[in-house]
């Protein structure tokens, strides 16, 4: 193996995770879709040639990418079975196989170097519309994976450079929105051939020995940076559960567990006592559990590169027939709930080893709503978005007003774009008083959002969340944050879904609307310990009521002047 110094290691680490923020540039830029082209739901990156590891991923890439298309990348591995040629390209959305759920599509590019194969690069991202019964495909009443999309098994998009439009002709009759589909698959396209050209242009320069050493190097690096990591806590085992509303389809509580062990430089995430399989879409399979392992860790200690080599020390345990190992065809959709409440017992039992590397809960839900319906000549549309809410107190500093999930770098489209490209209108985006946790440091602010039908023709509602039965949880004694609360306007008034945080097919006539009433963050450490200036600053700023500053921190906060 080529030796390499540390500061070409440097360089070249710099310059691949360029190539794959330039991938994710060109994307984003040529996207349709909004979910791509302004909230970057989407990413992309360099994979092992023979395991199918990560070894690179753009910065403006969603860390839940990072684990699961190494899993994308071993599917297509498999099922080529050493057939692989130079500009081959393979699609699927396959959820069982590649993690995560329908809408995202993922293509992966075996990337040649003087006829041998050096690594892949692939890119995923989140599509409009892939069919199923629910436009936008977050169907909260699915019991399998057929209610949700259309399912696409890896496939060979292109042989030998040639595109197969066979493939294309199938997509674009298995959407609702064939055009936003097309420009997301040509923007996809355009950024492996772009990251094909950066490629050349960097073993060019460097050799592939070179280059090959150093994507050697930084697995091992990571992996050491991982361990010292991990010597530097103490030694222990922690426990940590919270609950999800319910599976969309029975209103029962699903547990999801862990215990988390470290011992020396080596830690355990064990999930055992987590619910069994369930009938409705909150299930996610085992790529997407072990990907979101990775995500917390990567909060927790943030200088840790994207790379395969920081889960080498980590062992995720997952019992079999969980919701978190799900077997097909139990549906997916709604993995984003479920991930999300896995990051909060981590960050929930890391609390009580090291409550300072970790925040209180984030609001624990992306309220993935869909509004659909038809122009009045007849062409359909489909807003799919999702909402933001508050982020957990710290050791540091209150939380984030207002943030986007956690699990991803992924932004919340802005109102200006989702009312220029539907028949909507905001008639509130605000930020929600009193939804944050107490604490030394409080939780941030939740948020409000209402809106208006203004097609004549009406629309028909969707929506998957959580966090409407069980609210974000605090940390060193920090208190908890708001419930999520939907509502929906009918001519009786407005009415909120059985199952709180879940509902479909909802109609709504022109001048109608729907409500978003999002959670805070839960609060960081014990709310005698908060500055009667700050309680005295969010009452007078409009985050807090007096009443509710009352309850939560006492009433010494009057006395301070105005």
């Amino acid at each position: 193996m080529t030796d390499i110094d540390p500061i070409t290691l440097s360089v070249l680490a710099g310059r691949m995770e360029q190539i794959a923020d330039e991938m994710d540039a060109t994307l984003f830029r040529a996207a349709f879709n909004p979910i791509i082209a302004e909230a970057h739901d989407a990413s992309h990156g360099l994979y092992h040639a023979t395991s199918g590891d990560t070894l690179v991923q753009g910065k403006s890439g969603l860390p839940i990418f990072v684990g699961v298309m190494s899993f994308a990348v071993k599917a297509v591995i498999e099922k080529a079975d050493n057939e692989l040629q130079d500009g081959d390209i393979y699609i699927f959305n396959d959820a069982h196989i590649g993690g995560t759920h329908l809408s995202d599509m993922r293509l992966v590019r075996p990337y040649f170097r003087d006829g041998t194969l050096f690594c892949y690069l692939a890119s995923v991202g989140h599509w409009h519309d892939v069919g199923g019964a629910v436009p936008g495909n977050y169907n909260p009443g699915a019991t399998e994976v057929f209610q949700e999309a259309f399912v696409l098994p890896p496939v060979r998009l292109a042989r030998g450079g040639e595109i197969n439009q066979d493939i294309i002709d199938i997509l674009l009759r298995n959407t609702r929105l064939p055009q936003s589909a097309m420009g997301d698959l040509n923007g996809q396209l355009g950024a492996l051939d772009l990251g094909i050209k950066r490629m050349d242009e960097l073993l060019d320069e460097y050799g592939a020995d070179t280059v090959r050493a150093a994507l050697d190097a930084l697995g091992h690096r990571a992996e050491a940076l991982m361990r010292a990591e991990l010597e530097g806590l103490p030694d222990g085992r922690w426990e940590a559960e919270d609950f999800l509303d319910n599976d969309g389809i029975t209103d029962e509580r699903l547990a999801i567990r862990v215990a988390l062990e470290i011992k020396g430089d080596r830690m355990t995430l064990d999930f055992a006592g987590s619910a069994p399989q369930c009938a409705g879409p909150v299930n996610i399979a085992l790529p997407t559990t072990v990907a979101t392992a990775y995500v917390a860790i990567k909060h927790i200690f943030p200088a840790l590169p994207a790379n395969a080599g920081v889960m080498r020390p980590i062992d995720v345990l997952v019992p079999e027939g969980s919701l978190l190992s799900a077997e097909f065809p139990a549906p997916t959709g709604g993995y984003t709930e479920t991930i999300l409440r896995m990051i909060d017992v981590m960050f929930s039992a890391f609390a009580k080893a090291a409550p300072d590397r970790v925040v209180a809960n984030a609001y624990g839900t992306i309220n993935a709503l869909s509004i659909a319906g038809k122009r009045a000549n007849g062409q359909p549309w489909v807003m799919f978005s999702f909402y933001g809410g508050g982020h957990g107190g710290s050791a540091e500093s209150d939380g984030l007003n207002h943030g986007n999930a956690p699990i991803s770098t992924a932004t919340i489209p802005p109102m200006e774009i989702l009312e220029a490209a539907y028949p909507v209108m905001f008639r509130q985006w605000a930020l929600r008083p009193d939804s944050a946790g107490a604490g030394a440091h409080r939780g941030g602010m939740g948020a409000i959002y209402e809106i208006e039908v203004l097609e004549e023709n009406g629309a028909e509602a969707f929506l998957f969340g959580e966090r409407g039965r069980f609210a974000p949880k605090g940390i060193a004694s920090g208190g908890d944050a708001a419930l999520n609360v939907f509502s929906y306007e009918q001519d009786t008034g407005w009415e909120t879904p059985p199952l709180a945080s879940k509902m479909r097919g909802i109609k709504l006539r022109a001048g109608q609307a729907v409500r978003l009433e999002t959670p805070g963050g839960g609060g960081y450490g014990p709310a005698d310990a908060r500055a009667a200036p700050d309680i005295a600053r969010d009452v007078a700023r409009g985050l807090m009521t007096a009443k509710a500053a009352d309850t939560a921190y006492g009433t010494a906060w009057r006395e301070v002047p105005q």
